[in-house]
């Protein structure tokens, strides 16, 4: 079960809506469903929690490229919604490279030896990271800092809305 809510700055304060991903497949779509909730170009965040095992605060400044945070990368990556987030500049990656090059015929890894992993876990889902990934400091300006965003908990989307001050609109989407 996901959540997922945008928030809008306006020159009134924050206006919150829930949004469905359903028909979102890439950050761009995403970016662009964001800026649609805002005639102006306010800044608009995307938070997005699945199962209290991760979120994520995308955030659109106008015509700027977002800005992303993802609270466990690992867990995101077994997440429709979390890939969405995961992309390659955020993990480090070359663009197109899925970590198939680096394995041999036998799935390891050169100079990996070849163990039997009860586990399951692919290539790629190994070179994503456990932890946060991405800026940390999304939100320093609005009153979270990189240490308190690094350090929130199951509910860590009311704790950025009552920082911001967006919690009772907040919870009139969830």
């Amino acid at each position: 079960m996901y959540f997922a809510a945008l928030l809008a700055r306006t020159e009134d304060g924050w206006e919150a809506s829930d949004t469905e991903l359903d028909d979102v497949e890439t950050l761009s779509d995403l970016a662009d469903l964001a800026r649609e909730a805002t005639p102006d170009e306010d800044t608009v965040l995307v938070l997005i929690e699945q199962e209290d095992s991760w979120f994520g605060v995308v955030r659109i400044d106008g015509e700027e490229d977002p800005r992303i945070y993802v609270s466990d990368a690992a867990a995101a990556a077994r997440s429709s919604y979390g890939e969405l987030l995961l992309t390659d500049e955020l993990l480090g990656r070359e663009p197109g490279d899925d970590d198939l090059d680096s394995l041999d015929l036998d799935g390891t890894e050169d100079g990996e030896e070849d163990e039997d992993d009860e586990g399951g876990a692919s290539g790629s889902a190994e070179a994503v990271p456990h932890g946060p990934v991405g800026d940390a400091g999304i939100l320093d300006d609005l009153g979270v800092s990189e240490k308190e965003l690094k350090s929130l908990s199951e509910d860590a989307l009311t704790e950025i809305a009552d920082a911001l001050g967006a919690s009772e609109v907040l919870e009139t989407v969830r």
